[in-house]
């Protein structure tokens, strides 16, 4: 894969208290492509990142039904990733938050 597929492939990295706790146990969550299997989500993250990945799983969170000024929607299913490294290696995403 060449890096635009590679960055296609990684949307954006979750920042929630529950991806901050399980940080401390070395796996690292990501929003990912919907057609993005786990060897293409591992290749992705070692090429980006720099670091190696022990084990990816993954899930489809649904989207939820929501009401807007009255109408129905509907918020698009999202792909998560939640990646397991290697032992003493890191991804830090909180360096350069102001906060």
């Amino acid at each position: 894969m060449n890096n635009i597929d590679l960055y296609d492939v990684i949307r954006n990295p979750v920042i929630t208290e529950k991806a901050t706790l399980i940080s401390e146990n070395g796996q690292v969550i990501f929003d990912v492509s919907k057609g993005a299997t786990k060897a293409q989500i591992k290749e992705a993250i070692e090429t980006l990142f720099k670091v190696k990945v022990k084990s990816v799983n993954t899930l489809i969170r649904k989207g939820k039904i929501k009401r807007f000024r009255g109408r129905l929607g509907k918020r698009s299913d999202i792909k998560k990733a939640i990646v397991s490294l290697e032992d003493g290696q890191n991804i830090d995403f909180t360096t350069g938050l102001s906060g």
